[in-house]
């Protein structure tokens, strides 16, 4: 087996710098007497305990213990063997290593410098790609779109962007004449094998190099340009290499890092021309994923370079679009916010327009506007719960201040928490007090409600082919809640010759149990009589369903247990007690809707508004009175 000659390994260990290799992982900051400090990457931590002294060549974690020198960080961190660890070094500060035979081992051969190796050929390839791209004939739909997307040949070269031919054995061709082996570019991902031979993974279609910190080409991301392309998808990517692992790149990387570092923002966005927009308009902090969402893995790459702790505020920006799918990634990052301690924000453009389409819209400021306008993600979370729900509806406002206060669990700072309930409570329209209550008891339980996106859909407009869930059963018609209703009912069906002056505004929507509204319409189908009449309530029930007739039957003999002078004013005091309640629930709605009406932005609404609420709460003082004595109104 082929060993790096000691001497070499030596010339490595001097050349390589300490802090300058582990700052293309973590950042770090002076922390005096010649010592450098950060967050430790090999395990989670709130305050830096992982210290570089550039003087000794070492680096060392007082939290967790991890230490040794440039080569062992470069292990540790990439999970590499060693010779590859030597090698990588290597090529980076230009030594050019040695090899001997061990002549004690026995095994398989392997190159040891499959790493560089393939790190080279994606060099010499991301160059022949760019030089396509500037001077072939067939790439000019290539350098149409790049036009067309609002960027010159200038930004294309920044960003190192490329044109596959479409031959589909160009880059094999001009690799392998230049020592690249079959198997070399099979394991890197640029060329395929089939029964014909060797071809090129991208054909006619244009590229994006793909870095990692420190520069170096690890894949590229491709975009369809033909429609007889034999790849489907309009985006494509390297597939999984040795180097090359989507789940541990962010594009634009390379380019961002120290800005991110510098600025402690970073400002995630979901394509390669919209990290291109935000760059060219002045947002250098723009990264973005590689055909994957953002996970674990990206979070611990800028939790490294941003310092993210507690005593430290950086910000994380999401850009979505505001359409259903892009609620869908907003919750998902939102459900990840726990690894970051900095503030989570997003930023939506309210036409749904990405990043490189507002600023082709609008130019560079609108971009750098987009993101000044950012929002914390929890309240973009927040209102993709509450378009779920009906706020006009007392058992709406209910269930929807439940689910939201268990977005209350994200937010670092607990000093804003109270403002944060105080929000809840304004956009749903309820008391602040009923929001602490629900929070209180969501805290005790230690439950979180799951934040999902998607708007509800009532049956009505859900597709044929989409199943709708059968609704939960209510509290049984015998419940407290419903005893003036039931009240009611039976001074209906016992006294219907004395209801005709008490209930010409008595209507279904008086009822809120489905018994009482079933009921309520089959006994107002029926002309009120006169006098008594013991024929009225069979003829009712003649038109009942077997279900409700033994309800009547109860209604129509069990005693009412309003104790007034007279039956007539027993009658009254059910109904108006009925009524008073329907308009306690009007006037609850509405003050509800006024509180979620902004008096300035819309002063017309707020202000009609406004008078049908004080002649509401009028009206309701006045069956309230007449629940009372029972007295009918002339």
């Amino acid at each position: 087996m082929a060993l790096i000659k000691d001497e070499d390994i030596q010339l490595v260990r001097e050349r390589a710098r300490i802090d300058e290799v582990v700052e293309q992982y973590v950042t770090l900051r002076n922390a005096g007497g010649g010592a450098r400090k950060g967050l430790c990457p090999f395990h989670d931590e709130k305050t830096p305990s992982f210290n570089v002294r550039p003087a000794q060549g070492f680096y060392h974690c007082f939290g967790c213990g991890a230490g040794g020198d440039s080569i062992k960080f470069l292990m540790e961190i990439e999970g590499l063997p060693f010779a590859e660890a030597v090698e990588r070094l290597a090529g980076r500060y230009g030594i050019q290593v040695r090899y001997e035979e061990d002549g004690q081992r026995s095994g398989p051969r392997r190159d040891p410098r499959q790493r560089q190796r393939l790190l080279e050929a994606h060099r010499m390839a991301g160059e022949f790609y760019a030089a396509a791209l500037t001077t072939s004939a067939e790439a000019q739909p290539g350098r149409q779109l790049v036009t067309d997307r609002g960027f010159t040949s200038a930004h294309a070269e920044t960003f190192g962007m490329g044109w596959a031919p479409r031959s589909g054995t160009a880059l094999t061709a001009h690799l392998t004449g230049r020592g690249f082996t079959e198997e070399e570019l099979l394991v890197g991902g640029l060329a395929r094998r089939s029964s014909r031979g060797m071809f090129d993974v991208f054909q006619g279609r244009l590229l994006w190099p793909i870095r990692e910190m420190t520069g170096e080409i690890i894949g590229f991301g491709a975009r369809r340009m033909f429609e007889d392309d034999f790849m489907s998808g309009k985006y494509v990517n390297t597939s999984e290499t040795p180097i090359y692992k989507k789940s541990q790149v962010l594009y634009g990387i390379d380019l961002a890092r120290r800005q991110i570092s510098g600025s402690s923002q970073a400002v995630v966005v979901e394509g390669y021309t919209d990290v291109m927009a935000c760059h060219v308009a002045g947002v250098t902090t723009a990264i973005a994923t590689c055909g994957t969402a953002f996970g674990e893995g990206h979070t611990r790459i800028l939790r490294r370079i941003m310092l993210d702790h507690d005593a430290f505020r950086g910000e994380v920006i999401f850009t979505f679009d505001g359409d259903e799918a892009g609620q869908r990634a907003a919750v998902k990052a939102f459900e990840g916010d726990q690894e970051f301690a900095g503030q989570t924000y997003v930023a939506i453009e309210p036409r749904g327009m990405d990043p490189c389409d507002l600023r082709m819209a609008d130019g560079d400021p609108a971009v750098r506007e987009l993101i000044a306008s950012r929002v914390p993600l929890y309240r973009f979370v927040l209102d993709s719960i509450l378009e779920r729900y009906d706020l006009d509806r007392g058992d709406q406002r209910v269930d929807a201040v439940r689910e939201a206060v268990g977005l209350v669990v994200a937010i670092r700072d607990h000093a804003k928490v109270e403002a944060f309930l105080r929000e809840i409570a304004g956009r749903v329209g309820v008391e602040v007090d009923q929001v602490r209550t629900e929070h209180r008891r969501s805290a005790a339980s230690g439950a979180r409600p799951a934040a999902r996106p998607a708007p509800r859909r009532s049956s009505v407009d859900a597709p044929d082919d989409t199943p709708v869930p059968a609704v939960p059963a209510g509290p049984p018609f015998g419940a407290p809640e419903f005893t003036d209703e039931r009240e009611a009912l039976k001074a209906i069906a016992q006294y219907p010759h004395l209801v005709g002056s008490v209930a010409d505004d008595l209507g279904e929507n008086d009822f809120t149990h489905p018994v009482a509204r079933r009921l309520w319409a089959a006994l107002a189908a029926e002309p009120w009589p006169t006098a008594e009449d013991a024929s009225w309530i069979p003829k009712v029930a003649e038109s009942l369903d077997e279900d409700l007739r033994p309800i009547l039957a109860v209604a129509a003999v069990e005693p009412l247990r309003a104790r007034e002078t007279s039956t007539a004013a027993m009658v009254a005091v059910s109904v108006f007690r009925l009524q008073a309640l329907t308009l306690g629930r009007q006037v609850a709605d509405l003050k509800s809707k006024l509180q979620r009406t902004n008096p300035v932005d819309e002063a017309e609404s707020y202000n009609r508004m406004f008078g049908e609420l004080i002649a509401l709460e009028q009206q309701h003082r006045v069956l309230r009175d007449r629940a009372v004595d029972g007295t009918v109104a002339d």
